[in-house]
């Protein structure tokens, strides 16, 4: 009886918990749709990334502090004919950087909102028989905003003192780059507890 009685609560404490997260989700679902309702800008660019919907959402005090995008159809992934698609690739996204920035200074945010872009995986060095590159190891990435200190973190790599065959050596473990967003720019002290481990942050935030 003893544990028949403790599975009956188990089971009511996960009903009621999977109750709260249908009520939230269902509110916050109503207040994105109220978000995306509210915002009015005729910006094509800032669209492209769907920036838009992410600047609808700042505008009304969405209460969140990260939101993710995503290149669609992995773009980048340039194994065939890489130069002429590569070189498209980069002006979509920074035209859509660009208007997003646009809609922070409308809206006096400009300061406040860091843009952090990157990518799971980098290129190789050679060109392979498609015309393309295959993926690679080290990777650059890069993060905007009105509070970032310009400039580069980290050692550049090398073209030519590779690893595994023909693969970059990266200088600077992406964590770093986490533990600085974490700790000076969310305010979290104790990235380690996200990222199970200690790591130098970059001292990238004014």
């Amino acid at each position: 009886m003893g544990r028949l009685g403790n599975g009956q609560a188990a089971r009511s404490e996960i009903h009621k918990f999977l109750l709260d997260v249908n009520q939230s989700a269902r509110e916050a679902s109503a207040l994105v749709s109220q978000a995306w309702e509210n915002y009015t800008s005729t910006r094509g660019d800032v669209r492209l990334l769907d920036l838009d919907k992410v600047v609808a959402l700042i505008e009304n005090d969405f209460p969140a502090r990260l939101y993710y995008v995503r290149l669609r159809n992995s773009l980048f992934d340039t194994h065939v004919n890489q130069e002429s698609p590569h070189n498209r690739q980069v002006q979509y996204c920074c035209d859509a950087v660009w208007g997003f920035f646009e809609e922070m200074k409308r809206l006096g945010k400009q300061d406040e909102v860091a843009v952090f872009i990157h990518s799971e995986f980098g290129r190789r060095v050679p060109e392979n028989t498609s015309l393309g590159t295959d993926h690679g190891t080290a990777n650059v990435s890069f993060v905007l905003g009105g509070g970032v200190e310009g400039g580069q973190y980290g050692k550049p790599v090398s073209l030519t003192d590779l690893v595994l065959g023909d693969n970059l050596q990266y200088t600077t473990d992406f964590r770093r780059v986490y533990a600085t967003l974490i700790e000076e720019y969310l305010g979290y002290r104790k990235s380690e507890n996200v990222l199970g481990g200690k790591f130098d942050t970059l001292g990238m935030f004014a």
